[in-house]
């Protein structure tokens, strides 16, 4: 039962809260009125806001509530305890509003938590504390003696700073016989004393008057101001001034300088003598047109006593009398309008405005800005304007209410950046301009994708390379900016099946740099390719792809390898030689061959040691080894030749060779083989065999191309050719340089054969003959070598095909 009841005193709590909150949400809108007469003293109770405001009293002292005036003119208390609103000192309602009627001073209370806002307002009511006063103590009139009766003599009225039924109400005069009083009232509202004759005045029964002027007001209980009216009865002056013109009506422009001549007014009086002589001055002139315009008394010139501002006063009305040296006097009012010059230039108040402005959106609001000019007419009237060049326009949204919009989708990659200047201009004379400058900054999207710098690169890579080898860089711009711009790199997968692309290259994805992951190999793989991909980070992410070649450079890490003869420790291959050989014969031919590339590849052949040293020489450049001489009756029967080939790398590699050379007295003698080795016939001729096929092969593959070669050259110099014989040595030096011919042969000299045929030879013989070689008079084998062949100069091996 007990539960019950918490409960339900929870349920009207909470129903009790939200009654308040619904009250006060209401109470938001709405604005209070409070009021108090002024003069209260302080500490004076103005309400109680916790009543006012539907809260509790624990609700309004937690929320923290706070009173808050414009400008600090009203003095308020907020007791937060009690919620009693409370003046702090005296209230003077015609020092906080002068002459406004009512007076109507606004502040705010503000509650937290949450925040509400309520408006109010107190009005400060006038009370009677204030009394009439003439700024004259004493009024003179002179009247003359010859006044009809119902003449009226203006009077000067009294001021009273109350307002409403406190300000003035009437004038009285004290009894006399000659006079009453009238209370006028002007356009204004202002109440202004007439005195009116009632019996014509006789200056020998009665010189002077003294009457007392009462000003009372409409308060309760009235108060009441006086001054003395002192009137001296003149003699006979029966002509008042006359204005040419009762009203004048003239227009001023309001940027004219002080001391400008409004207008000369003029009166005329008929009198003469001193009753004829005219002083002007203003008559009744509050103090607006006092400090405002300014009157010569002889010449009845109105001139500026200051600036005219059409936006604080657009009309005057100047009265002016005229008095002669009697007591008599006219007047005329003198209606003033002020013209307006355009002297405000127009103002710009911007309301809203986006920055940064998204990329590629086009009619995109930029700012929302009003204009206004405080000049009237043509004056007030605007234009507004941007710069042509610029990707915006403007478009009217309401009375003097612009929208800035983007004209185009804008690109952030072209500009950035955009200093808009928003000029607005008057239709006056001169024209006046304003001009407000916005920079708007345009936000990036990913609309580019990333771009190399290269469509394609080309890498070299040195063969045996250390793993993780850095071996290239790869870059990608991206014009967009931030996350947008951040690239990342990745290997793209390959089409080729047998190029396992994980394993050879891997990419660092942060900067694009290419590194080698294993040891590669020219022989193996001398180039590839593959494609990279560039992504950025943007979403979505956009990428580009470049492809990139990897060029496999060679390293000399192959020695040459020799062909012929095939070096076979356990049967070592004896060339056979004449004893009749003629010097240079062709005792063998070395063939190598490296697997290496290039300069790497090019060999050279050097012999070592021989038996007999000065027997036989061994070309450099195409491992033949002949005769350098004949052979003595002497001479060994056996000779053991070590030749070096070597290749052109650095460093160089080499291999060695082994030639055994067995003297026989000729062809026909039958070989025996040689002793220290037990050789089985038929082996040896299979690998004799293979050998001559390899050999035959490589020098067939290099006189093809030499005999292409020749006649190439020997049709470009026909006419060279005939005048020096059919088998002519060639002019020119001998190369001193390695040349690959064959790109990997074994030969590494570019050589020219001349090519002899016996036209009737019937045994199908085909010669491999002598280079063509300049100065062969100064070759090592002297001019006499090849004197058998049927060619002049010609020296070689023959092989003879049957």
């Amino acid at each position: 039962m007990e539960a019950s009841r918490k409960l339900t005193g929870r349920q009207r709590q909470v129903l009790f809260f939200f009654f308040l909150l619904g009250l006060c949400l209401a109470s938001a809108g709405e604005l209070k009125r409070y009021s108090v007469e002024e003069e209260r003293e302080g500490r004076s109770f103005v309400t109680n806001l916790v009543n006012d405001l539907g809260l509790g009293q624990m609700e309004f002292s937690r929320r923290g509530a706070k009173v808050i005036s414009k400008g600090n003119k009203l003095h308020l208390q907020l007791d937060r305890e009690t919620g009693d609103l409370l003046l702090t000192e005296k209230v003077d309602r015609e020092e906080l509003c002068g002459h406004t009627e009512p007076c109507l001073l606004r502040f705010q209370v503000l509650l937290d938590n949450p925040l509400e806002i309520f408006q109010a307002e107190l009005e400060v009511r006038d009370i009677n504390d204030h009394s009439p006063a003439f700024m004259d103590k004493e009024i003179l009139l002179k009247i003359s003696e010859s006044s009809l009766p119902g003449t009226i003599f203006p009077l000067k009225n009294a001021q009273d700073i109350d307002v409403g039924q406190n300000g003035i109400d009437n004038y009285h005069i004290s009894s006399n016989s000659y006079f009453h009083v009238l209370t006028r009232k002007r356009s204004d509202g202002k109440k202004y004393p007439e005195l009116v004759l009632d019996r014509a005045l006789d200056r020998e029964e009665e010189a002077e008057l003294k009457l007392i002027l009462t000003a009372q007001d409409g308060g309760s209980p009235p108060r009441s101001g006086t001054t003395e009216v002192h009137i001296e009865v003149l003699d006979f002056n029966d002509n008042a001034p006359q204005f040419e013109q009762l009203s004048y009506r003239v227009q001023i422009p309001e940027d004219s300088p002080i001391g400008f001549l409004v207008v000369t007014v003029s009166a005329m009086d008929k009198d003469i003598g001193v009753n004829g002589e005219i002083s002007y001055s203003l008559f009744q002139a509050s103090d607006d047109i006092s400090k405002t315009f300014s009157i010569h008394p002889l010449t009845g010139e109105v001139r500026l006593r200051e600036q005219l501002d059409f936006e604080k006063t657009q009309f005057y009305e100047v009265n002016v009398e005229a008095r002669d040296a009697g007591t008599v006097s006219g007047k005329c009012t003198i209606l003033t309008q002020v013209i307006d010059v355009n002297d405000h230039a127009p103002e710009i108040i911007l309301s809203a405005i986006t920055n940064p402005i998204p990329e590629n959106l086009p009619e995109t609001m930029v700012a929302v800005f009003s204009v206004s000019d405080l000049d009237s007419g043509e004056n007030g009237k605007t234009s507004c304007s941007i710069q042509e060049d610029l990707p915006f326009f403007l478009k009217p949204s309401g009375e003097n209410f612009y929208t800035l919009l983007t004209q185009n989708a804008l690109d952030r990659e072209t500009t950035a950046e955009y200093n808009i200047t928003i000029s607005v201009a008057d239709m006056g004379s001169p024209i006046l301009r304003t001009q407000v400058n916005i920079t708007v900054q345009v936000s990036d999207i990913n609309d580019n994708a990333p771009a190399f710098t290269q469509t394609s690169y080309t890498l070299f890579v040195q063969e045996n390379n250390s793993p993780a080898l850095h071996i290239g860089t790869i870059s990608a711009t991206d014009s967009d900016s931030g996350s947008n711009a951040h690239i990342t790199y990745s290997l793209l997968p390959t089409h080729d099946p047998q190029l396992d692309l994980a394993s050879l290259i891997s990419i660092n994805a942060d900067n694009g740099q290419l590194f080698a992951l294993r040891a590669l190999d020219y022989e193996a793989l001398k180039t590839f390719e593959f494609h990279v991909g560039a992504t950025d980070q943007g979403s979505p992410a956009l990428s580009s792809q470049a492809l990139v070649r990897v060029l496999v450079l060679d390293a000399n890490d192959n020695a040459p390898f020799v062909l012929y003869p095939l070096q076979n420790a356990s049967a070592p291959y004896t060339e056979l030689l004449p004893r009749a050989a003629e010097p240079g014969y062709l005792v063998t031919k070395v063939v190598a061959v490296d697997h290496d590339s290039g300069q790497n590849a090019w060999l050279s052949f050097q012999l070592l040691k021989a038996t007999e040293p000065g027997l036989f020489n061994v070309w450099a450049h195409n491992g033949e080894v002949r005769t350098s001489r004949l052979l003595s009756e002497r001479a060994a029967p056996k000779h053991r030749l070590l030749l070096l080939v070597k290749d052109n790398g650095d460093p160089p590699r080499s291999a060695s060779v082994t030639l055994h050379v067995l003297v026989v007295d000729g062809f026909s003698q039958p070989y025996l083989p040689l002793p220290e080795v037990a050789r089985d016939p038929t082996q040896e001729e299979d690998v004799l065999t293979l050998y001559l096929v390899i050999a035959l092969a490589s020098v067939s593959s290099l006189f093809l191309l030499s005999v292409l070669l020749f006649v190439g050259v020997r049709l470009c110099r026909r006419a060279r050719a005939s005048s020096l014989g059919g088998c002519s040595v060639p002019e020119g030096h001998f190369p001193a340089h390695l040349v690959d011919v064959s790109g990997a042969g074994t030969l590494s000299q570019s050589y020219q054969y001349e090519v002899c045929l016996t036209g009737d030879s019937g045994t199908g013989e085909f010669k491999f003959l002598k280079p063509i070689l300049p100065n062969f008079q100064d070759h090592p084998l002297g001019p006499e070598m090849g004197e058998n062949s049927n060619c002049r100069n010609d020296w070689g091996f023959g092989i003879q095909l049957k």
